[in-house]
């Protein structure tokens, strides 16, 4: 127990020490704040520093995720199907990829997948 305390004692003190020299030997300091901060001919700047978000984008990517982790799930069929029984594993997999088609069709009726919107 009390080699334990020393140890932590130890782990501790070395710990602040490699803080405090870090602390002292790093290049920014509080002096150089008004360095960094936006400049542009005397005014600060007023465009926006990012772009509008495409939610479209967004929704294919997600869309596709969705797809991508769907087809991991499949792989594996393949491996179980000498294990299994050829019936279960059939209409196993026949139900997934059901699912999954239905999924699709859902997406391209409600218009989600175009890509000129």
């Amino acid at each position: 127990m009390d080699m334990m305390i020393k140890h932590t004692t130890m782990v501790i003190l070395i710990s602040l020490i490699m803080m405090m020299l870090i602390k002292m030997i790093s290049k920014k300091s509080m002096m150089e704040i008004n360095k960094s901060s936006p400049f542009e001919c005397g005014m600060n700047t007023i465009s926006y520093k990012r772009l509008p978000f495409s939610s479209h984008f967004f929704l294919i990517a997600v869309i596709f995720l969705i797809f991508d982790i769907e087809i991991i799930m499949i792989a594996p069929t393949i491996m179980t199907m000498k294990i299994s029984m050829y019936y279960t594993w059939m209409h196993t997999s026949f139900m997934f990829i059901t699912i999954i088609m239905m999924g699709l069709y859902y997406e391209w009726f409600n218009g989600l997948i175009k890509w000129t919107q």
